[in-house]
């Protein structure tokens, strides 16, 4: 069994998975934490995170998939984001979110990789991968199978490549022998993602209040923002990388040239008031296969209202005007807002 890890640790490399370790299907220890997270509404508008089955499949994986015996974790690396240019109209897209949507691209690879154990496995055992599109605690397991630490800012760290990177699991009937947990908090006493955030969304137990998340109210909420929080959201117009940007452990190279993540697409995004003349057909072609997608094109034009009203600017008025007279109450609101705040009122 260790040489057959080892065989799929060397394909997992090859298709693009920079880091692959082992665990096995047993509960995981912190599941109490998410369940609290949860009774204490820090999730947010993000209902289905309280389902019954969510909470049932993440406090036991074997639920998710009956015949489940261990757990493949894999990380696979994404780019950091490019250096903030500061141009008067500039806005800021997460870095995950720059390039192809992942679920374009690790699916099929999981897939060969799932290929590849039945081949190596000498049979055809039964597996269930997944990227983000399945009830389980991804993080926990992670570290559980030695990828990385759970750093302060919740986000999973490995000393190598830090944390710009996307998880993925599979889980097989296969009894594989569990690597080592990783062993140590390297955070320290370092607190450089609290102090940075600009909403104070990183709570001392090391979870997010998405409450106060700009990740949260650009991407997962639907509809008008409250006042304080669109001045925070600043120019990020989809998501938001600080805490991973101030981040000591991702100040080094990152395997960039090793990730199938390397195209930008059109960011960053140097003039935020001409993305709200795109018309429908316009934004379809620009963002297909973009996660930005997820948010529909008028979450996209809302989010860029806001933008345009944090940067302060009077050339964006032109271009705030029309909203005024918009069918979408959220987007007039909005251009209304944007326009006080330009004029300083």
């Amino acid at each position: 069994m260790e040489l057959l890890k080892d065989s799929l640790r060397k394909r997992a490399r090859e298709l693009g998975f920079v880091h692959c370790g082992f665990t096995t299907a047993e509960p995981p220890d912190h599941y109490p934490a998410f369940a609290n997270w949860i009774a204490a509404g820090r999730q947010a508008g993000m209902g289905y995170l309280a389902s019954e089955r969510s909470l049932s499949m993440r406090a036991i994986p074997a639920r998710l998939f009956p015949p489940a015996r261990s757990i493949i974790s894999l990380a696979i690396p994404y780019p950091p984001p490019p250096d903030f240019k500061n141009l008067p109209l500039e806005g800021r897209v997460a870095a995950y979110a720059q390039g192809v949507d992942y679920h374009e691209i690790i699916p099929g690879r999981l897939r060969l990789l799932c290929r590849d154990l039945d081949s190596l496995a000498g049979g055809r055992p039964r597996h269930r991968a997944y990227v983000d599109t399945g009830p389980i605690l991804e993080r926990e397991i992670a570290s559980r199978a030695g990828l990385g630490w759970i750093g302060r800012n919740s986000m999973l760290i490995h000393p190598a490549i830090g944390s710009f990177f996307f998880l993925a699991v599979i889980l097989t009937e296969l009894e594989l022998p569990p690597d080592p947990p990783f062993a140590f908090d390297r955070c320290g006493t370092c607190d450089s993602c609290l102090k940075a955030c600009p909403t104070g969304c990183i709570l001392p137990d090391r979870t997010i209040d998405s409450g106060r998340c700009i990740s949260y109210w650009t991407i997962e909420h639907r509809g008008s923002i409250p006042d304080d929080v669109r001045i925070r959201i600043g120019r990020w117009v989809f998501g938001c990388d600080i805490c991973q940007i101030v981040c000591p452990w991702n100040r080094k190279d990152h395997l960039e040239a090793e990730s199938p993540f390397r195209s930008r697409l059109h960011f960053p995004i140097h003039n935020v008031a001409r993305e709200t003349a795109l018309s429908e057909e316009e934004w379809q072609a620009r963002f297909y296969k973009s996660p930005l997608r997820r948010i529909g094109r008028e979450g996209y034009l809302r989010n860029l209202i806001i933008v345009l009203g944090n940067t302060r600017r009077e050339e964006a008025i032109p271009f705030l005007l029309p909203f005024q007279s918009n069918q979408n109450p959220v987007l007039r609101d909005f251009a209304g807002w944007a326009i006080r705040e330009i004029h300083g009122q």
